[in-house]
């Protein structure tokens, strides 16, 4: 996987926790497929039930669900199956969850395909729920697993328990499996420096979405016409908590579910639990995250508190991650691993890529007779060299006593170079293995006509991303460019030649590119194919390098003669 991960969760539930043997076969099966990467395997014997836990990219995520619910299929009886968790078929109920680069939209399609597959090919009877309902009695998965696998067989004969997908009919053995897409649940607990368990459920009363009982004047609980409790609401949307001692840490802690962390984040939850503890004579002294969390989550909270302290946001990713786990005491009752943690940290491939090389073993790599990394990268390279000097001289800026009205404009300048040099050190990496791409497809074989057409296809396939990826990179240095222009306009003058230099290696990481779209287009002439494509791409690039040049040209003599005049000033003086 490459740096810019499209990754999705998938939380399979099977409907067996006791034998070893089914259970390895399934999460075998899982493991068969490429681009996934199991990440946790939960069996528990009184539930007879196992939680899989594996992540990878879209297409991999759904091969991989989908041959596990067929493996459990064969290997579960649910006509045999008994144990205490709620459940209604072979393969209970699997979730796909957005990690990064993915949005909701796109895994409730990739939950409809798979429900739909399943349907076809496996015969099992599929209910789509919460982000994929198309019902909304059927958001719920308690809703639709009510009276579980035994009620089955009355339910499905009301036709208004047709299933989504699949027949209609009973299946005995598999019963019927629930697919959908719903947010990523965070397990966060926020650690308190007391051992009462009634002080920490206080907290979680106070902020939990579901709130407390109302009570009377006379203390009793408050109920309405029907006899249900009245429920005064908590002060966090979407949160689920409860207080609770542990032992092993030797006090009380507010176990908190965030069950959509952009309803409610980790740091705002953190926050309210401050502020409450602190109404109560309590101090917060840090808190943990159980399980895996996403990256975003940790971005957003280093961007909170670098606010908070009136710090510019557009700074590193190392910077935002390190500064969520000092800020929100991650490290408080254990070490705290940021490569263990963190989900797409912990599914990086072991492969070596050219951007996390030092700088002397990328100048040794360049300098080899392989031909690739070549121009591409390295112009590539030059870009993110820009974004970085942007940013840089953006956040002193930012720090700048006298500037302090150019604030906004120099955080939003930071925080886009920051994302600008992400994507061009990406493209170092993607340049390279678009040129290996291109020397596998031509070592295909060409023996028949069925090779020599899928040869071609890859060979097409293989030069189109050659072609993209300096095409991106050029277009980027336009943005790069005008995010130069802004510090150099606006920003602190003491860095002018630092915003100069930012601006002569987009200039350079402009041409590269340039001549790298020139010679990877004359790829599909030699491969015998010189369509459209190659026409709107060389046109694009020509549009493109003509910006850049125009724009930063009278960008440098603006430098220059700045430059130039604040010499003979310091000369005469």
């Amino acid at each position: 996987m490459n740096m810019e991960m499209r990754l999705i969760e998938c939380v399979p539930n099977f409907s067996e926790g006791r034998d070893d043997k089914v259970i390895s076969a399934i999460t075998d099966a899982i493991k068969s497929v490429g681009g996934v990467k199991l990440l946790d395997v939960d069996p528990g014997v009184s539930t007879n039930r196992t939680v899989v836990t594996f992540v990878g990219e879209p297409e991999a995520a759904l091969e991989a669900a989908f041959q596990a619910i067929k493996t459990a299929q064969q290997l579960i009886d649910m006509r045999k199956h008994s144990g205490v968790h709620p459940r209604m078929g072979a393969t209970d109920v699997c979730p796909f969850v957005p990690v990064s680069g993915v949005t909701m939209a796109e895994c409730t399609k990739l939950a409809e395909r798979l429900g739909q597959r399943v349907g076809e090919e496996l015969k099992i009877p599929v209910y789509l729920y919460a982000n994929s309902a198309r019902r909304s009695d059927r958001q719920s998965l308690a809703d639709i697993r009510k009276g579980e696998y035994e009620a089955l067989p009355q339910k499905m004969e009301d036709p208004n328990f047709k299933p989504d997908f699949g027949p209609v009919q009973f299946n005995a053995q598999s019963g019927a499996t629930v697919i959908g897409a719903r947010p990523f649940l965070i397990a966060y607990n926020v650690n308190l420096n007391t051992k009462s368990k009634k002080l920490a459920n206080e907290i979680a009363l106070n902020i939990r979405e579901a709130g407390r009982a109302e009570k009377g004047p006379d203390g009793a609980i408050l109920k309405d016409k029907d006899g249900v409790s009245v429920k005064k609401p908590g002060l966090l949307k979407a949160c689920r908590a409860v207080g609770w001692y542990v032992d092993e840490y030797e006090r009380a802690q507010i176990s908190i579910n965030l069950i959509d962390s952009s309803v409610t984040s980790m740091h705002h939850a953190f926050d309210a639990c401050c502020k409450q503890a602190e109404e109560l004579g309590l101090r917060v002294t840090g808190s943990e995250i159980v399980g895996l969390v996403p990256l975003s989550a940790m971005l957003d909270a280093g961007r909170h508190y670098l606010a908070r302290q009136g710090r510019s946001t557009g700074v590193s990713e190392q910077e935002l991650v390190t500064t969520a786990i000092q800020s929100l005491g991650l490290a408080d009752l254990a070490p705290f691993d940021p490569q263990n943690k963190i989900i797409e940290y912990k599914v990086r491939t072991a492969e070596t890529l050219l951007i996390k090389k030092t700088v002397a073993d990328f100048l040794d790599e360049l300098a080899s007779e392989s031909p690739a990394p070549g121009g591409g990268s390295v112009s590539a390279l030059c870009g993110a060299l820009s974004a970085s000097l942007t940013a840089m001289v953006a956040n002193l800026s930012y720090e700048k006593k006298g500037l302090e009205k150019y604030r906004p404009h120099m955080q939003a300048t930071a925080v886009r170079a920051q994302e600008l040099k992400q994507k061009l050190a990406r493209a170092v990496d993607n340049d390279m293995q678009a040129f290996n791409k291109i020397i596998d497809a031509r070592r295909l074989p060409k023996a028949t006509p069925e090779e020599i057409e899928a040869r071609g296809s890859a060979l097409f396939a293989a030069n189109k991303e050659a072609v993209n990826v300096p095409l991106q990179v050029l277009q980027d240095c336009s943005e790069l460019i005008d995010l130069a222009s802004v510090v150099v306009k606006d920003g602190n003058q003491n860095s002018l030649s630092d915003a100069g230099c930012a601006v002569l290696n987009a200039v350079a990481a402009a041409e590269g590119a340039f001549m790298n779209v020139l010679i990877n287009l004359a790829g599909f002439a030699k491969d015998g194919d010189e369509g459209l494509f190659r026409d709107q791409s060389g046109r694009t690039a020509a549009l493109a390098i003509a910006s850049v040049r125009q724009t930063s040209s009278s960008l440098k003599v603006t430098i220059l003669g700045r430059l130039e005049d604040d010499l003979v000033l310091s000369t005469v003086s």
